[in-house]
């Protein structure tokens, strides 16, 4: 099977967008400190199909990545289009993930506010700031670590503690985003690790923090009827404007 073969069809070649976005989302996770060096994973599924993922190749570190070095790895993390190497907990988590939730983007990092809140005991988001009251209800939590991701059932495992939320926090470990696109799972880990920074440094201060009411939580996570502007349209923009700030720092991510 050629994955070329596999968009041949599509308008606007949406695999080579596809491999630009991803480039472009590690890139960016350097910018932001999300990046381990070669560390941790960033997946997309290859528009026109479910059972095939792009990523970056193992041992790349993320500053460099082009779009020209996405590979292409299925579920069993046989790499069917493009060389180099699927590491072992890039299939373990990412493949189950992406079949059983249905997400089509799928980040994974040990960002540092987002795992510093998950070496605590309690490490649940407060809905204390206007952003965080966004992610009131859609973060999951897993409690059990289980050590390295060696095999897929981990994977199974995740996915269904994932169920339908946005984000993951995943105690003594990391953080997980979902999306339907690039830009709107990189924007939910870029919010999360801004949420998660405020609320470190709130607790900090000794002092109790003051949750936003459930009823004003409602409130702002009900669409807004006269906005032009709905949330994938402003994902939209915001990934837009990324990868502007990354042609002016870090160009070469498209090639």
């Amino acid at each position: 099977m050629s994955v070329p073969a596999v968009a041949e069809h599509l308008v606007n070649d949406p695999l080579r967008q596809a491999k630009v976005d991803l480039a472009a989302a590690h890139r960016l996770a350097v910018m932001y400190d999300f990046e381990e060096g070669i560390d941790n994973h960033f997946s997309v599924t290859v528009p026109g199909r479910d059972d095939l993922f792009l990523i970056l190749p193992f041992g790349l570190h993320w500053a460099e990545a082009r779009a020209s070095d996405m590979i292409v790895f299925d579920e069993s993390g046989t790499v069917v289009d493009g060389e180099g190497v699927v590491e072992l907990s890039a299939y373990c988590i990412h493949a189950p993930i992406h079949r059983i939730t249905g997400a089509r983007v799928v980040f994974h990092t040990h960002q540092t506010w987002a795992l510093a809140l998950n070496m605590l005991e309690d490490n649940r988001i407060i809905p204390a700031s206007q952003t965080s009251a966004y992610f009131h209800g859609r973060v999951a939590y897993d409690d059990a670590y289980s050590g390295t991701a060696d095999f897929t059932a981990e994977g199974d495992r995740l996915a269904e503690v994932m169920g339908e939320k946005q984000v993951m926090f995943m105690k003594n470990h990391g953080v997980l985003t979902v999306g339907d696109t690039v830009g709107q799972a990189f924007r939910r880990l870029y919010l999360i690790e801004r949420v998660a920074k405020a609320q470190v440094l709130a607790m900090s201060t000794g002092k109790p923090l003051a949750p936003i009411s459930e009823e004003m939580i409602h409130e702002l996570q009900a669409p807004v009827d006269h906005d032009p502007l709905n949330r994938s349209e402003r994902e939209r923009l915001y990934f837009d404007a990324m990868k502007r700030v990354l042609d002016n720092t870090m160009p070469g991510y498209a090639e």
